[in-house]
């Protein structure tokens, strides 16, 4: 069982992360995320971690790199949780219902959390007051 949860769990973070890539947030990270997870149970992964790693801390960074970066970020989580609502609420529109909004809303929820833990992690590595 423990198996079979550990790859469910690196499959669905792994897949929800290559969703995110189009998004302008840090989904580089659940990439991340899921390779580390699954390396437990597959370890041939492993060869694949560190390059993935380098290339979403760098994304991370990017990010969050300016003011307008952040705020276009914020308002990719906040449309997608936007477009949830509309998707659970609105039935007229394609494939709308709550199975449908709810998976929206989860994405833009985890885009903005990805987003507030890239700007922490990069304030806290550069050393900008404030942070702690």
């Amino acid at each position: 069982m423990k198996r079979v949860g550990v790859i469910v769990l690196g499959a669905v973070l792994l897949l929800v992360g290559v969703a995110l890539l189009v998004l302008p947030g840090p989904g580089l990270l659940l990439v991340l995320a899921g390779l580390v997870t699954l390396t437990s149970e597959f370890p041939d992964l492993k060869r694949y971690v560190d390059p993935v790693r380098a290339r979403a801390m760098k994304a991370a960074e990017d990010s969050v790199a300016s003011p307008l970066r952040i705020a276009m970020s914020v308002a990719a989580g906040l449309a997608l949780i936007a477009a949830g609502v509309a998707w659970g609420v609105l039935r007229w529109l394609p494939l709308a219902g709550w199975s449908t909004g709810t998976s929206l809303i989860l994405s833009g929820l985890v885009l903005l959390g990805l987003l507030a833990w890239s700007y922490r992690n990069v304030r806290a590595r550069s050393g900008a007051p404030g942070h702690g």
